[in-house]
Order: structure tokens, then sequence, then C-alpha cells
């Protein structure tokens, strides 16, 4: 069966692994702003050291609208309750909370995987 043909299938598959990608990335580059970029540039007070790490704010923020549409597009998908949506949308705010949803959503995604496969 081709990709195609099984994207067809079942059109939750793609927005899950969009949405499980960009909550990985989310959550990694959360932690990199909060744990790394925000205490050299606020505790550690080295210019010289924190213009090599400039980098992680702007990735963060031209990523983090992808990981909503991303998000959003899986919450629609599986017909997720607005308060559901609100939170999956919230988690790639902080550091942790985008792994926890990701978690969240793939034990949704097997269980709905092994009930229509039954």
């Amino acid at each position: 069966m081709s990709t195609n043909a099984a994207a067809a299938k079942n059109p939750i598959d793609g927005a899950f692994r969009r949405f499980r990608f960009m909550a990985f990335w989310a959550g990694v580059m959360s932690l990199l702003l909060w744990f790394v970029d925000l205490p050299i540039k606020w505790w550690v007070h080295n210019d010289s050291l924190h213009s090599h790490l400039v980098w992680i704010p702007i990735v963060h923020g031209f990523t983090y609208p992808i990981y909503v549409l991303a998000a959003f597009h899986y919450c629609l998908k599986s017909r997720k309750s607005f308060t559901a949506t609100i939170f999956f949308l919230l988690a790639g705010t902080l550091p942790i909370a985008s792994f926890v949803a990701e978690n969240r959503a793939a034990k949704e995604y097997r269980a709905r995987r092994d009930n229509k496969s039954a």
C-alpha cells in the first residue's frame, strides 16, 4: 500500500506525525531558551558567550507558530475539546509541557489505532 493511500485511509496519521515532530522541536527549543540562553543572558553577563547563543530565541520564535499550527491541526483531526486544544497549543510555551502533550497524544493515537485494527 502506498503512503498516500495509507494517509487517505487515516487522515490523522499525518497530523499526528507533524505534531509529534513539532512537539519535540518546541520542547528542545524551550529547554535551550529557558536553561541555556536566559541564564547566560541574565546571570553570567558574558556578552561574548551570549552572542554565540543569539540564534536560540530567534529559531524558537520562528518555529513556535509552526508548532501552534501543527497542534491545532492535530486537535482538529482528532476532534479534541476546546479545553484540550488550548492545552495542546499552550504546551509549547513551557519547557516540559510539549513533551507531556506529545506523550498524551501518542497514547491516544496508539489506542485509536489499536481499536481500529481490532
